[in-house]
């Protein structure tokens, strides 16, 4: 009977499955299911159904880059946490519902239905067909369950984030398209993992542990940057881009993990940490573990651990303007109890953990009881947010003097986006106890730190720093007041300088220096004010657009020094968007952007690149020859919307005197043309 072939093929039903399993938005030509929740696929037979108890039906799943993994599926519930299938007979054809196991190895599975007569032997087998298994948070037994479907609306299906800058006091946005749905996203994130050094090593061992989220956060976070391994984005922080695309360009992930792609694996420049960051986030979301982008201002670098950061202050300072890092939701069976949920995880180059460069994942909650002997970095998280800050001034006699401080906090506003809309979320509290508390100073203990003394007594004179509007291109004055509080008339001097800084404190030059002797009475205030000119800061200001102020009082007649800083991001113009047409699935839409130039100089090479998760790929549109002082530039392009939804489109505008110039339009798209006016029907 075995002369006429009797099974004609397999039905993967992608449509039905991708959309039970959530993925669909993924892609509909290809099966994408998540581990943990069956899935049904059909057979489709000849003539007549095999029938049993004469044949058999096996089913058989290899997993690796040369199937190197063999899997056959059981077909009863025999083995809790195997594979196993049911099978229901029906015209011409059987439907196969097939179980993962919640702690399943992620990746792409190939799947063959094998036909066997009732002694055994092999008669006929489909041909194979493959299907990608992700990650579960919706699943209660998958280390990634997160039971809220509002938490994974955001952090597992959004698309679009907003990732926060600016300085701890004066917080600035900037719009991010993960696009983790975008066509062969998916594909690019295996091919991540499989360029890891432990699946080039043994790619068996690596296979086997992909079921670990704590394992597959790890690799991800490590192959994100491209400093010793195949990784994706290479970090540069000079301000050098040219043989590149400079950081402040990119204004989402897709561009970058398809670049890599393409470019069979060669690491992609350049990136500094909210670039790790979104990749990161991106990737993280779209094999299914639940990830946020954090931001923590003021942070704590190069501490070597020791919670005490020297500053030197002719030395480079260390103390961050802010830094990125992302937060995936996982259990963490790996350590004691108590210790599951958000995990820290740090895709910038920074630290080496175990040889590579890479940092978690770090439970948040450890880091805020002090814990750091768990696994993984610690130390250094809890060093990104504790640190006590203390300024030296080194003498050229190489004398040292303590600087006493009004005010140093490291690890402030640590933010995240909203779940509930385009807002900040402050979870400073999810990471340390209220300052000064006594659980801050026990927690302290426990890590082995010393709690910094704060300065007790401010001493009599006290500095504070104000400013007018920043906005960049323009003049604008910062007020630097003395105020004493003491008896008697004091003698001081007062050096102000104000320096253009990157994000991460890297000086590019001193725009301004001032230097006064003053006589500040008692009980009164002295007000000195600096004019910042664009003709100063303009010609310094590095990519980031930030002016550090540094105020620093010597008085006369003692060996005290008073030091006050203030970061102040520059305002950037918006661009305006203007989106022609109704937002319909595969229907042109114009999108109108305009600009119009803030600076008092003339701008070349201006470059505006647009993107948007569902709405088009990222396409650059040059302009052509100089921008004038106050010249509105108006650019416009035609793009058709692949998938419904909200969606957002965005831009970036980029020229040789003004970048990260930032501006974005969000549309509902429909799936097909809806009848305004139409009545209900009864």
């Amino acid at each position: 009977h075995a002369s006429h072939s009797l099974l004609s093929g397999v039905d993967l039903q992608c449509y039905e499955n991708n959309h039970a399993h959530r993925t669909e938005e993924m892609d509909m030509e290809q099966l994408l299911v998540r581990r943990g929740q069956p899935f049904s696929v059909v057979l489709q037979c000849t003539d007549h159904i095999p029938r049993l108890p004469d044949h058999q039906l096996n089913l058989i799943l290899h997993l690796g880059k040369n199937n190197e993994v063999v899997l056959k599926v059981s077909d009863s519930e025999q083995d809790h946490g195997k594979w196993w299938f049911s099978q229901r007979n029906a015209q011409g054809e059987v439907m196969l519902t097939l179980h993962s196991p919640a702690d399943a190895p992620v990746g792409l599975y190939s799947m063959t239905v094998v036909l066997l007569s009732a002694d055994g032997q092999l008669l006929e087998q489909t041909k194979s067909q493959t299907f990608y298994l992700l990650f579960n948070p919706w699943c209660k037994d998958d280390s990634v369950y997160l039971p809220s479907e509002e938490l994974l609306q955001e952090y597992i299906l959004n698309e679009n984030g907003i990732l926060y800058q600016g300085s701890w006091d004066d917080i600035t946005t900037v719009p991010w398209n993960f696009g983790q749905f975008e066509k062969d996203v998916v594909d690019i994130c295996f091919e991540v993992l499989d360029n890891s050094p432990a699946a080039l090593k043994n790619s068996e061992m690596d296979i086997a542990n992909r079921g670990s989220p704590v394992y597959v956060s790890r690799t991800i976070t490590a192959m994100v940057n491209a400093n010793d391994d195949r990784g994706v984005v290479s970090g540069r922080w000079d301000g050098e881009y040219s043989d590149g695309v400079a950081p402040t360009r990119w204004t989402g992930s897709v561009p970058i993990l398809r670049r890599w792609s393409e470019g069979g694996g060669q690491r992609v420049r350049y990136g500094q940490c909210w670039v790790f960051t979104g990749v990161a986030c991106t990737v993280l979301r779209c094999l299914g573990i639940p990830t946020r982008c954090i931001t923590n201002y003021s942070s704590a670098h190069n501490t070597d651990a020791n919670i005490s950061v020297d500053y030197l202050f002719n030395d480079q300072l260390e103390n961050v303007n802010y830094h990125c890092w992302v937060e995936s939701w996982m259990k963490r069976d790996d350590l004691p109890e108590g210790f599951d949920g958000w995990q820290v995880l740090d895709p910038t180059p920074l630290e080496r953990s175990d040889g590579v460069f890479c940092c978690g994942p770090c439970p948040v909650h450890a880091v805020k009881e002090g814990e750091v002997g768990l696994k993984y970095d610690t130390p250094f998280v809890f060093s990104e947010v504790n640190a006590d800050l203390i300024f030296w001034i080194v003498h050229p006699d190489g004398e040292r003097i303590q600087v006493s401080q009004n005010s140093k906090v490291i690890g402030r506003n640590i933010s995240t986006k909203s779940v509930y809309g385009d807002f900040r979320e402050d979870i400073t509290a999810n990471y340390k106890h209220p300052e000064g508390s006594m659980k801050e100073r026990e927690v302290y203990k426990k890590a082995g730190r010393q709690v910094g003394q704060k300065n007790k007594d401010p001493g009599q004179l006290e500095l504070f720093i104000k400013h007018a509007p920043a906005i960049h291109g323009t003049d604008f004055d910062v007020i630097i007041e003395v105020y004493n509080s003491g008896r008697e008339d004091t003698d001081a001097q007062l050096t102000v300088t104000s320096n253009a800084i990157t994000y991460n404190s890297i000086h590019r030059g001193e725009c301004q220096r001032k230097t006064t002797s003053l006589t500040v009475q008692a009980h009164k205030a002295h007000e000195e004010v600096l004019r910042l000119q664009y003709d100063h800061y303009g010609a310094c200001v590095s990519e980031h657009h930030m002016i550090r102020v540094t105020a620093l009082l010597q008085l006369t007649n003692q060996d005290n020094i008073i030091l006050q800083e203030i970061n102040i991001p520059l305002k950037m113009p918006a661009l305006h968007i203007k989106i022609i047409g109704k937002a319909i699935v595969s229907h042109k839409l114009t999108a109108h952007i305009s600009f119009t130039n803030p600076l008092p100089v003339s701008l070349q090479g201006g470059v505006f690149t647009v993107e948007g998760a569902g709405l088009t790929e990222a396409i650059e549109i040059k302009t052509h020859g100089k921008i004038e002082p106050g010249q509105a530039v108006t650019v416009k392009f035609s793009f058709k919307p692949t998938r419904a939804g909200l969606r957002k489109l965005l831009v970036d505008f980029d020229s040789d005197r003004l970048r990260d110039v930032k501006g974005e339009a969000t549309v509902i798209v429909r799936t097909k043309m809806q009848n305004r006016n139409a009545v209900p029907e009864i």
